[in-house]
């Protein structure tokens, strides 16, 4: 299935939760969430008690919208984490978070996921000075990512760094907006991602 190119706003509302997903505006009173938090729909006000799997499947979901993924690739990675060693929830978002479209993302180079994926496919970032086009490429420990020079001058990247003060420091990543250039400094822990989700209830929905 590929992925979704839809209004986005409605999943804030869905998983009851602002998902950062529409860059600048979720800071404005233009945001969705904040106007209308209760589900989109008819029935929208009316949301019923869940179901366990209910439960499991809302906390997946707000996962996958964060990441921007689809189910496939959100179950090859649980199922990467979980032949690793080490506690499977923890490899489970790390192997998330060190995807190069995230990663671009996290440094401020990008007002979103889904335009960090754009940037990367367009062939405007460079990773340890090769050019890099793949969004899910791993990203390790002393990468050095940087937007190529002759990209610098779009509009993109000077309003992704405006917008980058505002959302929560990362720990993880070292960011020089003015060489547009950031390095990867320590492996991402669960508590360096700023997500209001029950991890265990997705492992325990993958694991069925």
């Amino acid at each position: 299935m590929a992925l979704y190119h839809g209004p986005v706003c409605r999943f804030c509302r869905r998983e009851g939760l602002k998902l950062f997903l529409k860059g600048d505006r979720c800071f404005t009173e233009r945001c969705s969430f904040d106007r209308r938090s209760y589900a989109p729909g008819q029935h929208g006000q009316k949301r019923g008690k869940l179901s366990e799997f209910g439960q499991q499947l809302r906390e997946k979901q707000k996962v996958r919208r964060v990441y921007g993924l689809t189910e496939k690739t959100m179950r090859l990675t649980f199922a990467r984490a979980a032949s690793s060693r080490g506690v499977v929830s923890e490899n489970f978002f790390r192997n998330l978070e060190n995807r190069l479209d995230n990663v671009v993302y996290r440094m401020g180079f990008a007002r979103t996921r889904t335009e960090a994926r754009q940037v990367v496919r367009h062939n405007h970032i460079l990773v340890n000075g090769k050019r890099m086009n793949i969004p899910s490429a791993n990203v390790s420990v002393g990468d050095i990512v940087t937007v190529c020079e002759s990209s610098r001058a779009m509009p993109v990247f000077p309003l992704a760094m405006e917008l980058f003060s505002k959302r929560a420091a990362i720990k993880w990543i070292d960011v020089d907006h003015k060489g547009f250039t950031g390095k990867v400094m320590a492996s991402p822990t669960r508590e360096d991602i700023h997500l209001n989700v029950k991890e265990r209830m997705i492992v325990e929905l993958y694991n069925k």
